[in-house]
């Protein structure tokens, strides 16, 4: 069935194909083995343990709370009496409770405590050795004694001690995380309620056998609902999407792949909320309340306003961040509701190939997937305002008339005459031909046109040819730029010829999983351009995407160089088209100094992890800015004896404490501090963790918060 976001049969597949063909002349790797030999899983063991993670609850929570089993907190600490305080406060109590009971049972307070026993009971019971009245004199030497124990026990917080330390203490020890509750047959999930209220019971009882079973999984739930999804926006016919559940059961639906979970899994993941666990918000004062303690979940609801991390080589910028967003994303191509495309240096630690359909690896030979380097597309100006913004775009200037719109202009007067007459865009080299205004190549295009009747591609030309004389023409620039591409390493790459069909990033409109390798090992600058290469095409084709219902993400492991002033303006629009880019840097001493502040304001996500120098400290310290808290002025006062006894009291508390006796005036005020000062962020953020702050898309913030990477 061709569903919504997993085109299981000619859609998303075909489509696929057309973007991304192996190269005819490299070997196709062969599949990789399966992760268990099957039959061997425990089936009633997985049903139990997938019923389990369907049935737990997942309460709405505040924007980066991990939703799994959540269990709300208060917004403001509740008076926590100490331990020690309370503990001597209920001796003291008992001892005060014995000391009255003793003390009325000796007769020292009188008897005044017996007169009601005496006004009450008949004349008759009053003799001592009557068994009536021994036991009703007894009886109510109880009730006052249970009395005082009440009154003591009420004064002392016993309580509280019970609640914090007895039975009940024991048993919220004891119980899990968060059991799965009960639930009402008919609003069980494993039901599929909504199913059978649209008339696909059949369908939802092959679905909840499936899960009984032991034969699905939570990507296998997470792509059937994506499915559904489109069933309810009358995409897809219920018939068809009930014919194929009834026929494949959890494996319905399936991606273009036809893989239905990754290889291997190096964080929590949950695909009910689309969540990965990044970590733990740690249990600090700086901290909110309602946060201390609590897992940290991000999804494409704080991805869809872009991340932007920062922190030095080592502090876990891939292992903790990059990775884990990454899988999660990976999974949610596998559940048919995202796009990825994962970018970094070969060998960074971006996960096995098997988690993803297209690996591009640039300037490696054995590579089975090229990289289309005009992004798919025919327009000679889309493709040169694309290709400008790689090869120039660190070196415009923060405004709109900066040399990218220049360079955009002299490559989109090339591009158009050589389309025109070749039906397709240069290669590599003989891109770097024109720019370099070689006669020969120049003569050849110009012949071309003439004899195809372009007369305005020719006056193009012509307008490129007489600013090649010019001194500040930016095509000189551009040629040695584009020279970095033209190299040895690169000569199996960037075929425009026509006999391959390189990986484009027009796939976005499909749920597929894309890892490029750069160069960065010898061709750093080369890396750079072809990061800025991707990170345009990216932006300038989720904006036209026909199906934004599909999460579409950029992860890109190292940004240095990458971000100009059109990266600024780009990310600030993904939010609006259902996608978002990952960013990390080592400092952002490798963003421009004017780009700095907008970058920060651009991404709605902003980590700064340990390690951090105080300067990159104090931009985020800027963008975060300042609260209003309370603070305590203690002042300590010696006190001045006047009489005789006074000071010689004085005397020996001196001898005794080793300070003079002091009188404490505490002072209360509201004063408005940085949230995180610069200082804070170089040197109080422990290894392992980073201070984060949050953005949904519907506009709702999270306060910068201190996090436990490894929790």
């Amino acid at each position: 069935m061709d569903t919504e976001g997993t085109q299981g049969t000619s859609g998303a597949a075909a489509e696929h194909g057309r973007a991304a063909v192996p190269h005819p002349a490299r070997p196709v790797a062969p599949p990789p083995r399966p992760a268990h030999a099957p039959g061997v899983r425990d089936e009633s063991t997985a049903g139990s343990e997938f019923l389990t993670w369907l049935r737990t609850p997942r309460p709405s929570a505040a924007p980066g709370m991990w939703r799994f089993g959540h269990r709300p907190r208060p917004d403001a600490e509740p008076a926590v009496t100490p331990v020690r305080q309370l503990l001597s406060g209920a001796v003291i109590a008992f001892l005060v409770g014995w000391l009255v009971w003793s003390l009325l049972w000796n007769g020292y307070l009188g008897g005044w405590w017996l007169l009601p026993l005496f006004a009450m009971i008949p004349d008759s019971w009053a003799s001592p050795h009557s068994f009536t009245s021994v036991v009703v004199v007894y009886l109510y030497y109880g009730v006052f004694a249970v009395g005082i124990m009440v009154a003591v026990g009420r004064l002392g917080r016993w309580g509280e001690i019970w609640r914090r330390f007895g039975y009940p203490a024991w048993r919220k020890a004891a119980e899990p995380v968060q059991a799965a509750r009960p639930v009402a047959p008919e609003k069980d999930p494993v039901q599929w309620p909504s199913l059978r209220e649209a008339g696909a019971a059949e369908a939802a009882d092959r679905l909840g056998a499936d899960a009984r079973a032991g034969l699905m999984r939570d990507v296998d739930h997470a792509r059937i609902a994506r499915a559904w999804q489109g069933v309810k926006r009358g995409k897809h016919s219920l018939a068809a999407f009930s014919a194929a559940v009834v026929k494949d059961g959890a494996a319905a639906c399936p991606h273009p792949s036809g893989v239905r979970d990754l290889p291997a899994r190096a964080a929590r993941h949950d695909l009910g909320t689309a969540q990965v666990r990044l970590g733990a918000t740690a249990d600090d004062e700086r901290n909110p309340y309602a946060y201390r303690g609590v897992g940290l979940g991000v999804g494409p609801d704080l991805l869809g306003t872009s991340l932007l991390a920062v922190g030095p080589p080592g502090a876990g910028k891939t292992s903790a961040v990059v990775w884990p967003l990454a899988e999660s994303l990976c999974l949610g191509a596998l559940a048919g509701r995202a796009a990825v495309i994962v970018v970094g240096a070969a060998g960074a630690g971006l996960g096995p190939q098997d988690a993803y359909d297209v690996v591009v690896r640039v300037g490696q030979a054995d590579s089975v997937y090229d990289l289309d380097l005009y992004g798919g597309s025919t327009d000679p100006d889309e493709a040169a305002a694309v290709l400008a913004e790689a090869l120039v775009g660190d070196l415009a200037d923060p405004h709109p008339s900066g040399d990218s719109r220049r360079s955009t202009t002299v490559l989109a007067q090339l591009l158009g005459p050589y389309h025109a007459v070749h039906g397709r865009f240069p290669s590599v080299p003989e891109l770097r031909r024109l720019l370099d205004g070689a006669p020969t190549a120049l003569g050849a295009l110009r012949k071309a046109l003439t004899e195809a009747g372009h007369e305005a591609m020719l006056r193009e030309l012509d307008a490129r040819e007489r600013q090649l004389a010019h001194p500040g023409d930016v095509g000189a620039v551009l040629a040695d730029r584009i020279a970095l591409l033209d190299r040895p390493a690169f000569a199996a790459f960037f075929d425009t010829s026509g006999r391959t069909r390189p990986f484009s990033l027009r796939a976005l409109d499909h749920p597929v999983r894309v890892r490029i390798d750069l160069p960065e090992r010898g061709h750093a600058d080369a890396s750079r351009i072809l990061a800025r290469l991707v990170l345009a095409q990216f932006t300038a084709n989720v904006a036209v995407r026909e199906d934004r219902s599909l999460f579409a993400c950029l992860v890109l492991d190292d940004a240095t160089g990458v971000v100009t002033p059109q990266t600024v303006r780009a990310v600030q629009r993904l939010r609006s088209a259902n996608a978002g880019a990952v960013l990390t840097l080592r400092t952002l001493d490798d963003v421009p100094r004017a780009l700095r502040s907008p970058l920060l304001g651009a991404v709605g996500c902003r980590m700064a992890l340990s390690g951090l120098t105080p300067w990159d400290g104090q931009d985020f310290a800027e963008v975060w800015g300042k609260e209003w808290t309370e603070t305590r002025d203690v002042t300590d006062r010696q006190i001045i004896a006047e009489t005789p006894a006074g000071k010689a009291l004085h005397a020996v508390r001196r001898v005794i404490t080793g300070r003079a006796p002091t009188a404490r005036a505490v002072t209360v005020r509201q004063v408005e501090r940085e949230r995180w000062s610069a200082s804070d962020l170089a040197h109080a953020v422990p290894p392992g963790h980073a201070v984060l702050s949050l953005t949904t898309v519907r506009g709702e913030h999270a306060p910068p918060l201190l996090v436990d990477l490894r929790g």
